[in-house]
């Protein structure tokens, strides 16, 4: 590896297109495209670092390296760092924001409004949780027991391809909050705010060696970094087969491990529902065109308003605009890469030979990277469209007789991520939140959440709890110190 100072220019944007390791921005021999879902065969953004196992080893070094000095930092200096960040990302929201809409294909108005934003917000959130948090004491068997959060130490950070910047900023901030260095690595599909992040970090004033990244080609240096038995956490947000091998790993070197893994989740909807408000609600489940694993991708519907809910389901996805995601005007974006867009049309094209009723949509549009708004009404729950996550703007409906059959259809898949309900009783939604096996449960509305509540899913859907507290705990190691009273001063 060489030091390097090359940047990419990208739309007016300079992106550093190597990695950060131990401080110093290195570059690796050989290089991978990132393209724009805008435009995939005329708009290479940028030739970035492809890393290896060398790589990976090097970033762990650094960690290990920079943990005697960030560990060593006060909870309140590390809250001043993580706040000069979150000023940093506020004060950069457009440049952030044009950079991942252009890499990954997102609105760009979204992007600045929620996304980026949400990032500077997830750095305050965990500053001030660290400042804030007391340690547990109490008296028991004559003792003074006193619980103190140790930082465990090198965490290897591993993000998604959709919404890149924000999923980045929720899994580094806890970890940094805590006390640990971190290296980060992103997905190749969208490498370039995370490079944006890094150098934000290192203007923050985040010593060297904190804060590490390294990009390239999972199997290649993704597969390296999470064997390294330095590293002390993994957290990962991805699929469920890259998952199990992180997990592999995680369990050969004894890491803890948190994982989330998408979903298949249920938008239930009731008769004693706003059904206007619902339909419209399940046709925004299209946004971005369906990249979000929180989506409710599974519409159950009453029997008794499955005429109503699709005249106006319909009618609120005629009116979506698919467009430029740069375009003020646009609702719904392009997919992120052209392989996925295979995908997802495989498992539409599968459906349809398998005798799955195609509602609407089912193609791919010609000229871009955008797919059809899509609805399938299933010959079985036991449809592949019904029990797979396809991660696209693809749904599936499906209609139930009563409040038993809903939650036996809602509960059937092997994920658990989130759900979400539609009705007018109040008795009938603390019975589903009871019922349904989710980790979060949305009723009458849908992605409104407190940030310090626990996040994460049931069964395929993942392992652990990120969010507040319960992330804070993860990337801790938990010391208790027994004091006999009698100790003198």
């Amino acid at each position: 590896m060489t030091d390097i100072t090359l940047v990419a220019d990208v739309d007016g944007v300079p992106v550093r297109t190597g990695h950060l390791i131990g401080g110093v921005w290195v570059g690796s021999p050989t290089t991978f495209e990132s393209r724009s879902p805008l435009g995939w065969d005329d708009m290479l953004l940028a030739n970035i670092a492809r890393g290896d196992a060398g790589t990976a080893a090097a970033s762990v070094g650094a960690a290990v390296e920079g943990f005697a000095t960030w560990g060593r930092y006060s909870r309140a200096e590390r809250a001043e760092v993580l706040h000069r960040l979150a000023d940093l990302i506020e004060a950069n929201n457009e440049q952030i924001a044009h950079v991942e809409c252009l890499d990954m294909g997102f609105l760009q108005e979204s992007m600045k409004l929620r996304l980026v934003a949400r990032g500077a917000v997830n750095f305050r959130l965990y500053a001030d949780l660290i400042v804030e948090h007391d340690d547990r004491r109490w008296d028991a068997k004559s003792m003074d027991n006193h619980v103190i959060r140790m930082p465990a130490g090198p965490a290897a950070v591993i993000t998604p391809w959709n919404a890149p910047f924000m999923l980045s900023t929720w899994k580094l901030a806890p970890a940094l909050a805590a006390g640990n260095t971190v290296i980060h690595k992103p997905a190749e599909w969208s490498p370039l705010t995370a490079a944006l992040l890094a150098e934000l970090a290192v203007e923050a004033g985040i010593p060297a060696g904190a804060y590490n990244l390294v990009q390239g080609i999972g199997h290649e240096v993704g597969a390296a970094l999470v064997a390294d038995n330095r590293l002390r956490r993994i957290t990962f947000t991805g699929s469920v087969p890259t998952a199990r091998l992180i997990g592999k790993s995680a369990a050969e070197n004894i890491v803890p491990f948190t994982a989330e893994l998408g979903g298949k989740n249920p938008l239930i909807v009731f008769a004693d529902s706003d059904i206007a408000a619902a339909a419209k609600k399940a046709a925004w489940q299209y946004d971005d065109s369906g990249q979000v694993c929180l989506s409710g991708t599974r519409l159950l519907v009453e029997e008794s308003i499955r005429d109503e809910f699709l005249k106006t389901f319909h009618a609120e996805a005629d009116a979506l605009v698919i467009g430029d995601s740069r375009d003020s005007a646009t609702d719904i974006a392009p997919m992120a890469h052209p392989d996925h867009r295979e995908n997802v049309d495989g498992f539409v094209q599968r459906a349809r030979a398998n005798g799955d009723t195609i509602v609407r949509g089912g193609n791919k549009m010609a000229d871009s990277l955008h797919y059809e708004l899509t609805l399938i009404e299933p010959m079985s729950n036991n449809s592949e469209v019904v029990q797979n996550e396809i991660f696209g703007p693809v749904l599936t409906f499906q209609t139930f007789a009563d409040e038993a059959e809903a939650i036996e259809l809602a509960n059937s898949t092997q994920y658990g991520l989130s759900a979400i309900v539609y009705t007018g009783s109040r008795e009938r939604a603390e019975r589903l939140g009871e019922e349904l096996r989710a980790g979060l449960v949305w009723v009458n509305t849908f992605l409104v959440r407190d940030l310090t509540a626990p996040f994460g899913g049931c069964g395929i859907s993942g392992i652990g709890r990120e969010g507040g507290e319960h992330a804070l705990d993860f990337h801790a190691d938990l010391k208790t110190v027994m004091i006999l009273d009698n100790t003198t001063t």
